[in-house]
């Protein structure tokens, strides 16, 4: 399930929950929150940029595992063998 997050649109009359902003579990087929689940200040959806792939250190850790070398390139057709 994706997580959604959300802020009240009107941080002063709100509960401090939902006006420094809260994460929300819930289906894409379900309509968005409308309403802080505490206080039943109007909220609103806010964009954020989801966590996609593995991290750097955890791709390299693997590679290196499955037998594959990383290559630095130090000059011009210059290479230095980092695994």
């Amino acid at each position: 399930m994706p997580i959604y997050e959300y802020q009240a649109r009107d941080p002063a009359s709100s509960c401090a929950f939902c006006a420094t902003g809260f994460e929300h579990f819930h289906r894409i087929a379900e309509a968005p929150l409308t309403v802080c689940p505490r206080c039943g200040a109007p909220v609103r959806k806010l964009i954020s940029t989801p966590a996609v792939g593995a991290s750097k250190s955890s791709f390299d850790s693997r590679a290196k595992a499955g037998g594959f070398s990383k290559l630095k390139r130090i000059g011009k057709g210059e290479y230095e063998k980092q695994y």
